[in-house]
């Protein structure tokens, strides 16, 4: 008589049929379909994602950023080019990043080369922000030590007054980025720490993706 474990039935959960995890070879498609799931389901920031970049000494530093669009042709942020995670993508333009949707019990990673988007794109996205993170853009030296928050409340003020009801254009030190991975990881959380994992992967953006599932 075959002995049955009290776990089996979870067990067998974990290998259950549920959402194909690749259907196609394109890693953008799914991951267009993901956010729509994680927009439909997180209470806030769907698009946080956690980015990782690598001082001079090669130590990584990581903080949370907003995905503003994602394509075939790669995954963009925009920041102060004159911060920290700036300054380091400046040395080597080279990040990676994740997103991680609790409530789907899903996240992405990915990694690989990144380079400014072009003028016209980082002007647009600067116009559709509020006035006030417009302001904010000029005042915050970003990363920079500052002696107080009332320095920077009189930096805001300051910078305010100068622009007044006028236009407020994109400052020179504020651009975005397109990240062109290299690889993108999708990962699915499992019972019994048994979660699905597939990663594709490409040597540039003009090598067509590969991909193949890994143990959890």
């Amino acid at each position: 008589m075959t002995e049955t474990l009290p776990f089996a039935p979870a067990l067998d959960a974990a290998f259950r049929p549920g959402e194909p995890l690749v259907e196609q070879d394109d890693p953008f498609a799914l991951f267009a379909r993901w956010m729509a799931l994680a927009e439909a389901s997180e209470p806030e920031d769907a698009n946080a994602m956690a980015l990782a970049t690598v001082d001079a000494e090669g130590l990584p530093n990581v903080r949370m950023v907003l995905l503003k669009s994602a394509g075939p042709e790669g995954f963009v942020f925009f920041t102060n080019t004159g911060s920290q995670k700036g300054r380091e993508l400046a040395a080597g333009m080279r990040c990676a990043a994740v997103l991680h949707w609790k409530s789907l019990r899903r996240q992405v990673r990915f990694r690989g080369p990144a380079a400014f988007v072009d003028e016209a794109e980082a002007d647009a996205y600067f116009a559709s922000r509020s006035r006030e993170s417009r302001i904010g853009a000029w005042a915050s030296r970003q990363s920079r030590p500052i002696p107080d928050r009332a320095a920077l409340a009189q930096a805001v003020a300051e910078t305010a007054a100068r622009f007044g009801d006028g236009p407020i254009p994109r400052p020179p030190h504020w651009a975005g980025y397109r990240v062109a991975p290299t690889t993108i990881e999708f990962w699915i959380n499992k019972p019994f720490r048994l979660h699905d994992r597939v990663v594709f992967r490409r040597a540039d953006a003009a090598t067509p993706w590969t991909h193949e599932r890994l143990s959890p």
